[in-house]
């Protein structure tokens, strides 16, 4: 059983897919840290109060005897995750084009022929005929 596990986990694509988890990881942290630091502040000077990520709309408010709290959707939060997503998708969107214009497209090599012309009559045959269908001559294999 050790041995199983030691050719699935090894084999290469469960190689790559850990290095990919791990440098989509360190990506995601990179392209987090733009987002917070240059591109929401931005966002902000446009927007009224600056501080939108804790804009909500309150529903009910909490009677001052009753429970703490007032019951609120929290429309700032749910704003700045879809902002997020969106530029962090534009900027994947990016890298994954530039690398595949980086990339050289290698040439797909032809395919083998699957007829051949017969000597005789010049008539297209099988490549793995040894007579002619038209005028049954022999053909060399």
């Amino acid at each position: 059983m050790f041995k199983e596990f030691r050719e699935f986990a090894f084999k290469g694509n469960v190689v790559d897919l850990a290095i990919g988890v791990i440098i989509g990881a360190a990506f995601g942290k990179i392209v987090t840290a733009m987002v917070n630091d240059i591109i929401m502040p931005f966002v902000s000077l446009i927007l009224p109060s600056g501080e939108w990520r804790s804009a909500a709309l309150t529903l009910s408010e909490r009677a001052p005897d009753g429970p703490p709290g007032d019951v609120r959707l929290l429309v700032g939060d749910l704003a700045s995750v879809v902002v997020d997503f969106l530029i962090v998708g534009f900027v994947l969107f990016l890298v994954v084009r530039g690398i595949s214009k980086l990339k050289k497209s290698e040439p797909t090599p032809a395919a083998a022929p699957s007829t051949k012309d017969c000597p005789e009559c010049l008539e297209k045959v099988a490549v793995a005929a040894k007579r002619c269908k038209y005028c049954t001559s022999q053909l060399a294999v």
